[in-house]
């Protein structure tokens, strides 16, 4: 993988950024703009393709980041591009280059986002929605209807508890809610291009946890020695060292295709798990305390990995059915 200038200092921004800011947000669109990248130029963004999203997606995994990037930035503007209204996109994407939260309602309870969970019944929609990215503090809510984008002023919104508390999820109920029709919207695009930015952020999310576990394995001795210093540990860093860079290769191939975004989203989730798995048993009983930030890249991974289909839906765009 080879980076531009341009994409190296955007990556060294962010970081600095998270280093030093408590609450992010504001600072990542004002200073950085973050939120613009996928806007096109015409409409006040940066114009910036997936690549720098992922760059970006990438910082925010390592630190788990409690920030509207992927919902917002990523998946409510791509959907707006989506549907090419040209009116609908000079209304809302300058508000969501200048860091609005966005959020897309579309999946059912049971994860299912093959298929939209709200129907369109003339001006109106109904159905309930789940796990909706930033779905309770968004501003410009969206919703996916018959294949088709919406856009609603008002809804019922409860925030859902979720496992990994720095992914803020919410169940959306329309009843009868009044509803203005932007256009078409191809789902299984729309969720390629959020599985790619996702897998960069697990691969981030992997490196760093990684990098934490082999930071410990310096500092805690056993029998006279550092634990990193007995090979069999040497061999298992070495084995995450490769999970972690294969994991990082696929997330950046991933807006390739339709099938290397389904490559990405199994390697990817696959890798945080396992990384995050082997880091709460090699740093021992400290990993499973509140105090310790493995916990959280732990339940990152479980729930990033349900995310936009689990692995093994996914797998079955990768390789053809057996008969």
């Amino acid at each position: 993988m080879t980076f531009t200038a341009e994409q190296d200092a955007l990556r060294d921004s962010v970081r600095k950024l998270l280093d030093r800011e408590a609450d992010p947000w504001p600072g990542l669109c004002e200073q950085i703009g973050v939120a613009a990248l996928a806007v096109p130029e015409r409409f006040g963004g940066l114009g910036a393709g997936t690549t720098e999203l992922q760059v970006v997606a990438e910082e925010l995994g390592r630190v788990l980041a409690d920030v509207p990037f992927l919902g917002s930035a990523v998946l409510a503007v791509h959907a707006v591009l989506a549907t090419g209204n040209d009116e609908v996109c000079q209304r809302l994407l300058p508000r969501l280059a200048e860091g609005a939260v966005g959020a897309v309602a579309w999946t059912d309870a049971e994860g299912d986002w093959t298929t939209p969970a709200c129907q369109a019944t003339g001006s109106t929609v109904e159905g309930e929605a789940h796990y909706v990215l930033n779905g309770a503090e968004a501003e410009i809510l969206l919703v996916v209807a018959d294949s088709s984008l919406y856009e609603v002023t008002d809804a019922r919104r409860v925030r859902t508890p979720a496992m990994d508390e720095t992914r803020r999820l919410a169940r959306v109920t329309f009843e009868g809610t009044p509803s203005r029709l932007i256009g078409p919207v191809d789902l299984t695009a729309l969720r390629d291009v959020a599985c790619a930015v996702l897998a960069a952020e697990q691969a981030g999310a992997a490196a760093r946890a990684l990098e934490l576990t082999v930071e410990y394995s310096k500092q805690r001795h056993q029998f006279g020695r550092p634990i990193g210093g007995f090979q069999a540990l040497k061999h298992r860093m070495a084995d995450l060292h490769v999970l972690v860079e294969t994991a990082r290769s696929a997330a950046y191939a991933a807006p390739g295709s339709s099938r290397l975004a389904a490559v990405a989203k199994v390697h990817c989730s696959e890798a945080l798990a396992t990384v995050a798995g082997e880091m709460i048993q090699l740093h021992g009983g400290i990993a499973i305390t509140w105090e310790h930030a493995a916990h959280r890249y732990f339940k990152r991974a479980y729930g990033a990995a349900q995310l936009f289909g689990a692995p093994a839906e996914h797998l079955g765009r990768v390789r053809p059915a057996l008969s």
